[in-house]
């Protein structure tokens, strides 16, 4: 664990970064040794590869003490300016950081497809919408899809399928 986090005078602050260079600039903050949080959400999974976005596109938390130097911060390539209110950078709490990391962990894992839900077939360029049926084996999913304005049940991997999102109106 790095000495700052520790320490009882360091907390969390907010960094503005470049767009879409929040990667860039967090593995710069980290080479200068500083401590980040970058919080990310599941996107979609492709290829046995989860893909992943910003949680807050354009933003990363850092850990320093209350009196650090923040000259090399405002200086780190894919960094736009440390968030501040006046002339201090304004610390995010502790509790906050911690409600991002157990929600981003609760959405990270994967939950599974009920029988008769909505899903939108990804593989193969296509956008198709079908039914999830059942699981068969631990890769695939035996789905009904609607071709030729007749239903077909399909076997296919399971991620090649992404959840429909429900709209609460």
């Amino acid at each position: 664990m790095d000495a700052t986090v520790t320490r009882t005078n360091a907390n969390w602050y907010l960094i503005q970064t470049k767009p879409r260079q929040e990667a860039r600039a967090e593995e710069h903050l980290v080479r200068q040794g500083f401590t980040c949080y970058r919080p990310l959400q599941p996107l979609a999974q492709r290829a046995n590869r989860l893909l992943e976005q910003p949680l807050f596109p354009g933003y990363l938390f850092i850990r320093m003490e209350r009196d650090a130097n923040w000259y090399p911060i405002r200086s780190t390539r894919g960094v736009c300016r440390i968030v501040a209110f006046g002339p201090q950078p304004c610390p995010v709490s502790e509790h906050l950081i911690a409600g991002i990391r157990q929600r981003a962990a609760l959405d990270a894992a994967p939950q599974p497809f009920e029988q008769g839900e909505k899903v939108r077939v990804i593989a193969g360029g296509s956008e198709l919408e079908a039914i999830f049926l059942c699981n068969d084996g631990d890769e695939r999913a035996v789905i009904l899809l609607t071709l030729l304005q007749r239903q077909q049940r399909v076997v296919l991997p399971r991620h090649s399928l992404q959840r429909v999102a429900s709209h609460a109106y």
